[in-house]
């Protein structure tokens, strides 16, 4: 396979029962994407993070008929790990950080490479549900307040200027994971923190993209990580005022 113009990772755990629907999907889009404009290779990543169910069987099936797809088989070490994992492992030119359970319509990918799917604007874009521009769907209430509320606890923690930092829709540049990926520490829910301080101290552009999102039965989110998602917060902006985030550094004239 050519050099991939973009590389998707997906972190899964657990995920049999939406797995190889998200898989078909991307593949079937990135197919039609690459089609339209030349040199977009592509390739597919999904990191199985020690799943206990079939999630990586699945995987290995499609990838064995497919080889824009691939499967890293890890074992169980948290959302951040497996992330950094798929991002070490991938080759792209631009590398798309993906949900599994795929909340965002699969042709909202387009929009972060800009209004005429060119260039994306940004070194890292976040696909936001609070961006002007963003819908939601089916979000209960309660649930978007608990979200709120944990944007309020960043802002006053670790970093101010982003409206949705845990939204699973990121794109990367290479350099921009290259340099920032070896650095990230936490391997639970506030792993995008960390990754977002990192890249402001760095001066690479941060931008939040709007997407439409649906709300899904089954995360995987409860009070007691919420709770040890907001200390990792807390950890981070320590860290932050330590000064232990300012080794990475952009490209000069990048």
């Amino acid at each position: 396979m050519t050099h991939p113009y973009l590389s998707v990772v997906i972190p899964a755990y657990n995920e049999e029962a939406r797995i190889a629907s998200t898989v078909k999907a991307l593949v079937e889009y990135l197919a039609i994407w690459s089609a339209e404009v030349k040199d977009r290779a592509w390739e597919l990543i999904v990191v199985s993070d020690g799943s206990t169910d079939s999630t990586a069987k699945i995987v290995s099936e499609i990838a064995n008929s497919d080889n824009h797809v691939r499967l890293i088989d890890t074992l169980h070490g948290g959302k951040g790990a497996a992330v950094r994992r798929g991002m070490d492992e991938a080759t792209g030119d631009w590398r798309f950080l993906c949900d599994a359970d795929l909340s965002m319509p699969v042709d909202n990918l387009g929009r972060f490479f800009g209004d005429n799917g060119g260039h994306p604007p940004f070194d890292v874009a976040i696909g936001s549900r609070e961006a002007p521009g963003s819908r939601r769907f089916n979000e209960p209430r309660s649930r978007h307040i608990k979200g709120r509320l944990f944007n309020f606890a960043v802002k006053v923690l670790a970093i101010r200027g982003i409206e949705d930092t845990q939204c699973g829709f990121k794109l990367f540049s290479s350099e921009s994971a290259q340099k920032l990926f070896p650095h990230q520490s936490l391997d639970g829910w506030a792993f995008d923190v960390e990754l977002l301080v990192m890249a402001k101290n760095a001066n690479f552009t941060v931008g939040e993209v709007p997407i439409d999102w649906y709300y899904g039965e089954g995360s995987k989110m409860t009070l007691s990580k919420g709770v040890i998602a907001v200390l990792d917060v807390a950890r981070v902006g320590v860290n932050n005022l330590m000064r232990k985030y300012r080794v990475v550094k952009k490209k000069q004239g990048a």
